[in-house]
């Protein structure tokens, strides 16, 4: 699209100066300003571009030309709007941009200010491609761990393809080759041009949920080479979420061995043509028979060695029930003599006989008891009797010992001083018996019942010469003096 010619006429307002016959000074500004305003009011917002990328940067912002091969113009695209782009476009790549013309004063460019960009042609059918296959990401419908094991042997497969297709005929050969007892369904729709992905997914999700009905364990989705648009179906989105969708395991083949399409990025198994497709779903019958043949083999060589292991496990099962059963068998006897013998302890006989035995022991218990207690008595009454012949010997003791205290009483010197006889001590402290016992000039001591007094012996002659005493003062008795037994004189 070329640029609009400038049209001084359509400038209005105050800062345009009025046409005139004589040009008009201006400023580097003001032509500046008559710049923009022409653009502004000249060059519509919203244009659409079609041009060839050309020195693209890609910084923060992107910036690059947008040319054909008669002009460049050049393009900013902010940071804001290329996040929306959903693709990174390159050097060479032929765009449709969106947008509006700025001019900047400062730096005398004019530049188309792009909002919105689209791949032209092929490339818009990659970016459009790219974005389903990040959305579908996103969702997890490509995730590994999500896909399901095709069946071992399969009963009836759901074809689903164009029935005047080349792929068609491949697969069912193929089908009958390897595995004839294979039941095929065919589901005929068309697998390109308007209204193709449209069939597709019906058909899919109509096998799907009558699979049960149907007998269909597995689906196949195929169709034979063709062009990038031809096969542009299999990139639909409704195709692709029919698939994830379906209860039983789907098989994806389109177009060419290089050419990978939506659908089969979400198959549960993807292959390179229709035939691989076939061989992944049907088992080779011959592999089959010779694995069956070897397992039969194998089987019957571990039934005879499972027959010989438990035999032998038996043989030796029954050794141990035998002598589980002897030793169970000798237990129970002698359970049961030790129960015959409590019972024969329990028998009335038995029992009447030991409670006899019982009551003979007790009695001769209490009989010793009863000896015991009169022997007991016998030796209380011997004790009672002894007691009383104690009491009485110390009785008749204690009268003897009255008396001979009483005797002695009579008889003590201090009793004989109170019936009024004196004693009387010589000087050498002896207790004079005769006159013989003193000399004249001796001091003698006479000792009364009430005290004792001192005298000087005088003259006399002869046995029974007077002696006359000089009387003293009398004193008391010393009761700590010598006390000598002997004869008394009189007072």
């Amino acid at each position: 699209m070329g640029r609009l010619p400038f049209n001084p006429s359509r400038m209005q307002g105050p800062e345009t100066p009025a046409p005139s016959h004589a040009p008009a000074r201006l400023t580097v500004s003001q032509l500046a300003a008559l710049i923009d305003r022409a653009l502004r009011d000249g060059v519509p917002a919203g244009l659409k571009v079609v041009g060839e990328v050309g020195q693209f940067r890609e910084r923060t912002h992107w910036y690059f030309d947008l040319k054909d091969a008669d002009a460049v113009v050049s393009c900013v695209m902010w940071a804001s709007a290329a996040r929306k782009a959903g693709f990174v476009p390159h050097t060479g790549m032929q765009v449709v941009v969106t947008g509006r013309v700025e001019h900047y004063a400062k730096q005398g460019r004019t530049t188309f200010q792009v909002e919105r960009i689209e791949p032209v042609g092929e490339g818009a059918l990659d970016a459009e491609l790219r974005r389903l296959v990040e959305e579908l990401r996103g969702l997890g419908w490509l995730d590994e761990a999500r896909k399901r094991p095709l069946p071992a042997l399969p009963r009836r497969v759901a074809v689903i393809t164009s029935r005047t297709g080349a792929a068609l005929q491949d697969v069912l050969d193929t089908l009958r080759r390897r595995f004839p007892a294979l039941e095929v369904g065919l589901v005929d729709v068309r697998v390109q041009g308007d209204g193709a992905a449209a069939e597709i997914a019906a058909a899919v999700h109509s096998v799907g949920r009558a699979h049960e009905r149907l007998g269909v364990d597995v689906v196949l989705v195929t169709r034979g080479g063709g062009s990038r648009e031809d096969l542009w179906a299999f990139n639909d989105r409704a195709v692709a979420g029919a698939i994830v969708r379906c209860p039983v395991p789907v098989v994806a083949a389109i177009g060419h061995e290089t050419d990978t399409k939506l659908a089969e990025l979400v198959a549960d198994v993807r292959a390179a043509t229709p035939t691989q497709a076939a061989m992944r779903i049907a088992p080779d019958a011959d592999a089959l028979r010779r694995q069956l043949s070897s397992h039969a083999g194998r089987m019957a060589y571990l039934a005879a060695r499972a027959v010989r292991s438990r035999s032998d496990e038996l043989a030796n099962l029954i050794r141990h029930m035998r002598s589980g059963a002897r030793a169970a068998v000798q237990a129970r006897q002698g359970r049961l003599e030790r129960a015959s013998a409590r019972l024969e302890r329990h028998r009335p006989a038995s029992l009447h006989a030991r409670r006899e035995a019982a009551v003979e022991a007790l009695a001769v218990r209490l009989r010793a008891a009863a000896a015991a207690i009169v022997r007991d008595n016998r030796v209380e009454d011997a004790a009672r009797r002894m007691r009383a012949a104690i009491r009485g010997r110390l009785a008749r003791a204690g009268e003897s010992v009255s008396t001979a205290a009483r005797s002695l009483d009579l008889v003590a010197p201090d009793a004989v001083l109170r019936r009024g006889y004196s004693m009387t001590i010589g000087p050498g402290g002896e207790v004079v018996r005769s006159t013989g016992d003193v000399r004249p000039g001796d001091t003698v001591h006479t000792r009364l019942a009430d005290g004792s007094f001192a005298s000087v012996v005088q003259g006399g002659s002869g046995a029974h010469a007077p002696i006359r005493s000089a009387r003293s003062a009398a004193r008391p008795a010393r009761r700590n003096g010598p006390e000598q037994p002997g004869l008394f004189g009189g007072g």
